[in-house]
Parts: C-alpha cells; structure tokens; sequence
C-alpha cells in the first residue's frame, strides 16, 4: 500500500507544484520511457478514487508489493523446508510405470455398479495381497498391485469372473522393475536438463544477479509442487512429470514478463535522481500485475476443467495426473514469479556499488528536499517545515536608452549612455553606441 504522508506534512497538491525543480535537470523525469510527473500523478488519483481494484487495474497504484520481502522469504522457506522433510520422510506414491507390478482391468457388465472397495475385497481374498490402487476409468475398472506370480495373476483373474462375469473377461499387464527404474532415472534426467537449460538462458538473457532470483523460483516451484503430491499422496506418473515440466515453463514465462518489465523501468537509472531500483521493480510489478493474475486465471480454467473431465466424468487416469500437477503448480508458479523472483533479484542488484551509490544519492536527495514518496518513488507530500526552493528569476538587461519616457525620442545632439561599473566609471569593455556630438 502507498506510504500515507506522515503528520505535519504537506498535501500531495502542494507537493506537486514544486516537485520539478529548475536546478535539477533530473526532477520531473520518470525512470519509465521518461514518463513526468504531470503525466503519472492524474493516474493515480484517478486510481485511488477507484478502490482496491481501481488501483490494480491501472497498474499505477503503488502498492508496497517488495516492501515486506523478508515476510516472503520466510513463507517460500517454510514450504521448502516442509517440502523436503515430506519428500524424505513419507516419499511419493509411484505408479506402476515407476515402480513397476501388475496391473489388471475389466469392464463391468451393462448396468451393474460396483465399487472400488468392493473389488478390493475381492482381489484381497484370492491372493491374500491388498491391491496398491483400484480405480475406474472411463468404463473400466483397473487393479494396480506389486509384482504377481501367474499363479497369483489366475487366482485374481478367476476370482473376479466369478464375481462380476465381466464382458470379454479380464486383462492384465506386468511392468518390470528394471523398466520402471529405467523411466524414473529419464524423467529426473528431463528435469535436471530442464532446469539447466532454463539457467543457461536467464545467464545469457539478463545480469546474473537478476537471473539467480528466476533460477531460485523455478527450483521454489519444483521443490513446493513435489513436497504437495508427497502430502496428499497423489500417484506420480509420467503423465505427472510431462505436467511438471509443463508448469515450469509457465512459471518461468510469467517470471521473464515481470524481469522485461523490470529491465524496462530500470534502463539508465543511475543517471537519474528519481526512483530507487527497489522502487522501479516495484512499479513493474505494480504494472504487470493485473496481467498476471489475468493469464493465471485464464490457464487455470481450463485445467480445472480438465481436472473435472478427469475424475468426475472420465474417472481417474491420464488426464487427473496431468490436470492435478499443472493446478497445483500453476498455483505455485504464480506466487513465485512475484514475491520470490523478483525479490531476489532486487535484493542481489543492491549489492551492486553502483546502485548502492545511486541508492544513497537519492535518499539524500528526497531527505535534503523534505519529500515523502510512495513506495514506487512518486511525491505523495512534503515534510512540514522544509523550504521549497523557487527557481530564480531572470534579470532582464537595461534597455537602451533608460530613464527616458516610453516613445520618448532622444534629445538631438545628447551623448549616448555608456554602461558603468560599481565605481561609477565607465567600464572598460563597453562599447560606445554612437559618436561624440560636434
């Protein structure tokens, strides 16, 4: 939220007057495409006006978005943390194409209903194993377990004919360990090259400083999305990684369109007096916002309606696994492209002895000037007390001929004035501008 104008201080009317200043060449221009004061101020008073969502829709309110940073850095800390105790204390629960067993499905005659625990039951008492998972999709009903003997497979088989004598009877498949380990060891390889990938081109693309913060927030996502199937015990499968991957890349693209921003405001900053790197990030944040929460909004839409088709109409499978990992982590991605990206980035730019020296300049500046800004680096008041420095006016030259009436002629034969100093002698480098009379 903007920083209210502190008691004693002047308005922002009063404070808008004399906000550029003849002596600086600097004031009055902003760090965005030189955008002034004249041109910012109506925007945001027409955005406050407006409310909550006045503000956000403008891009122009000036909300304190990078002010309690640290507040963000704990939270991303604690779900990291919380993550990775999950991730090694309960671990996930893999499908059989990563762990490998048998899997066995049959379509339940025309008509007749039957429940998942019930078919569990049923397995359990002809093997005397519980079955890993027992699902329905589409049509069917499919059986998941470890890895079974034929004997074991005949006895199941048989005993579900007898049971619910299925049309065309019963499948089954088996997934060897070996293979699930060989597809767990590419999966983890695709994200590994992922990740590398993706650092390799924020390094190129931007400072390594501001790049550290993208790479830090796609690990966020990466870690917190994991930590959040390990708690609920969703089943990973390769639909599940074919998703991550895909919400990395979306988590990433938001990120880059906040850092273009960001690059954006801050081009030529340490030239100017006006605004803090931590202020113009956080106009671009202020800025691309309403974007972002648009484009999270709309993607997030369509998976839930995927997520919906997934379970509700088509039961469990392909289409849940890849619909659960793209809602939680668009979710995720969506916080961390702005309060744990960008934060990072400020925060390892004003490390910088460059911007540290603008830094300072320009809170020297505002503190000698008495000026109280809000957290985009605009004048919202002036501290009571404080002298407003007026520009000096010019002094325009004696005209020629003074002392004489307005188109008043000179007197014929009278000598011109010559120009003369402190002393009252004539000065020694005017020019006379006539001839002596005869």
């Amino acid at each position: 939220m903007p920083t209210p104008a502190r008691s004693g201080s002047a308005p922002l009317g009063a404070a808008a007057a004399d906000v550029t200043d003849p002596a600086d060449p600097t004031d009055g221009v902003g760090a965005v495409g030189g955008a002034t004061d004249e041109g910012l101020a109506p925007a945001k008073a027409a955005a406050a006006r407006g409310g909550f969502f006045g503000r956000l829709s403008t891009g122009t309110g000036a909300f304190n978005i990078l002010g309690p940073r640290r507040i963000y850095y704990m939270v991303s800390g604690f779900l990291v943390l919380a993550s990775i105790l999950l991730i090694l204390f309960r671990g996930f629960t893999f499908g059989i194409d990563f762990a490998g067993g048998t899997r066995m499905d049959f379509a339940p005659p025309a008509g007749q209903q039957i429940s998942t625990s019930q078919v569990a039951e049923v397995v359990n008492g002809a093997i005397g194993l519980e079955p890993d998972s027992v699902q329905t999709v589409g049509s069917r009903i499919q059986i998941s377990t470890s890895a079974l003997s034929v004997d074991q497979v005949t006895a199941a088989k048989n005993a579900l004919v007898a049971a619910y004598n299925p049309d065309g009877g019963v499948s089954d498949s088996a997934v060897s360990e070996t293979w699930g380990g060989e597809i767990s060891q590419r999966a983890l390889v695709a994200v590994i090259v992922f990740l590398v990938a993706v650092a390799a081109f924020l390094w190129i693309r931007y400072e390594k400083r501001v790049a550290l913060g993208a790479v830090v927030s796609t690990l966020h996502d990466l870690v917190v999305t994991a930590g959040i199937y390990s708690l609920i015990g969703f089943e990973v499968t390769p639909a599940t990684v074919i998703g991550l991957l895909t919400i990395l890349g979306f988590s990433l693209y938001d990120t880059v369109v906040v850092y273009d921003k960001v690059q954006e405001n801050t081009k030529g900053l340490t030239s100017l007096n006006r605004r803090t790197y931590p202020e113009a990030a956080n106009l671009a944040i202020n800025q691309t916002l309403m974007r972002s929460i648009n484009t999270s909004l709309i993607a997030l839409l369509p998976v839930a309606g995927l997520l919906v088709a997934g379970v509700a109409i088509l039961g469990s499978g392909t289409l849940k696994d890849l619909a659960l990992v793209q809602l939680v982590g668009m979710i995720v991605g969506a916080y961390s492209s702005v309060f744990v990206a960008v934060p990072i980035a400020v925060d390892m730019k004003l490390r910088d002895p460059a911007i540290k020296a603008h830094t300072a300049r320009v809170l020297a500046k505002r503190k000698n000037e008495g000026l109280i800004v809000d957290a985009d680096g605009d004048p919202i008041g002036r501290t009571a007390g404080t002298a407003v420095r007026q520009p000096v006016a010019a002094t325009a030259p004696p005209a020629v001929g003074a002392g004489l009436a307005p188109s008043a002629a000179p007197r014929p034969g009278s000598r011109p004035v010559r120009p003369t100093g402190r002393s009252g002698r004539p000065s020694a480098t005017a020019r006379p501008t006539g001839k002596r009379g005869r």
